[in-house]
């Protein structure tokens, strides 16, 4: 009994040296594949950041070309970027190799369970770094840069003055100061080729906020009576009349004018580098508000009145307008085909001239 006792533990101690001989293998294994991993991933971390300084620089290129900064400011900016994306390439790089001295001091074992400083790579083309349980990513995904764009898109800013074209009168007759009523237009447009391989035609729309004000001279106001708004003499000394309209419209143009081409390896780009342009179109809208301001005195006592109402004005508004310029600045012009108020006996129409910025 003895005797087979003595085999038994004999066989129990060989079966336990090979267990533990294959699990230090597989321990080795997975350290060695993970440090190759990361290895491989330093090459990934050069690719990125010489990507990154890649697209930048085009910017900077670009921004060149359109005549916004100088040689000497490019170079500037250039000599930043590589200067960055250098040190970003150093720092990442430190951290992927204090990753690797870390599975080489210590066994697959031990290494699992040092979730206070994980170095990970993700499936999504993350890259992150878990410090105290906290995960911090920095997504690395480059979007595919597109060849040929038809379709791009610009901010508006407009400004100048506004009046009224009223029937049967001449502006010199207007009842609104013609130095003082503006206009200020805010909003977002897109800009579509219609040619496939020519710039030279572009179909421009999108939305905007109109705000058209009005000075009032000689002491008027206006006075809402049921369906009907006047033009009135007020009882005491104005010092300010001001009457606002704001409108929310979706103008369309037509742009003409040619364009300068960008032709690049990885890219086709057409842009407005001090290029004529003319456009021609309208807009059609909504009225969503209507306002005046008074100022006056009362016994020495300045008082100040604000109205919030429809004064009859047209909720439903549309026009024509039209730009002409060069680069991103043009002459801009609208005029409303609608009345600036319903039920009068003698119609107005809304006309602003001033300066357009399209800025892309």
């Amino acid at each position: 009994m003895q005797t087979i006792t003595k085999y038994l533990a004999l066989v129990a101690l060989t079966l336990n040296v090979h267990i533990i001989n294959a699990q230090d293998t597989i321990q080795n294994t997975n350290n060695q594949t993970r440090i190759e991993a990361f290895i491989a991933f330093k090459e990934t971390i050069k690719t990125q950041e010489r990507d990154f300084l890649k697209a930048e620089v085009e910017a900077i290129t670009i921004r060149l070309e359109k005549g916004e900064i100088s040689n000497s400011e490019a170079e500037e900016l250039k000599m930043e970027a590589a200067k960055k994306r250098a040190l970003n390439i150093e720092n990442r790089l430190a951290i992927v190799d204090n990753k690797i001295a870390l599975l080489e001091r210590n066994d697959y074992r031990i290494e699992n369970k040092m979730s206070d400083y994980e170095l990970k790579e993700e499936k999504q083309n993350l890259f992150g770094v878990n410090i105290s349980n906290k995960t911090f990513n920095v997504k690395t995904k480059k979007t595919p840069i597109k060849y040929d764009i038809r379709t791009s898109n610009d901010f508006l800013f407009a400004i100048g003055f506004n009046n009224a074209i009223i029937e049967g009168q001449s502006l010199n007759d207007s009842p609104y100061k013609l130095g003082s009523s503006g206009f200020v237009e805010l909003g977002w447009n897109w800009k579509t080729r219609i040619l496939k391989n020519s710039p030279f035609f572009r179909l421009k729309y999108g939305f905007s906020f109109q705000w058209n004000k009005f000075n009032l001279e000689d002491n008027k106001y206006f006075q809402q009576n049921g369906d009907v708004t006047e033009l009135i003499t007020f009882p005491n000394d104005l010092k300010k009349s001001k009457f606002k309209v704001t409108n929310l419209v979706f103008p369309v143009h037509l742009e003409l004018g040619p364009l300068r081409k960008l032709d690049r390896e990885d890219r086709l780009r057409y842009i407005n580098n001090n290029k004529f342009k003319i456009g021609l179109g309208g807009y059609a809208g909504f009225n969503i508000g209507t306002r005046q301001k008074l100022k006056y005195s009362v016994d020495g006592e300045t008082k100040k009145e604000k109205q919030k109402q429809s004064f009859n004005t047209t909720n439903l508004v549309y026009g024509l307008s039209g730009y002409v310029g060069f680069g991103d600045t043009a002459l801009y012009v609208k005029y409303d085909l609608s009345p600036i108020f319903n039920n009068q006996a003698v119609d107005q129409h809304n006309i602003s001239v001033g300066v357009r910025f399209d800025v892309d």
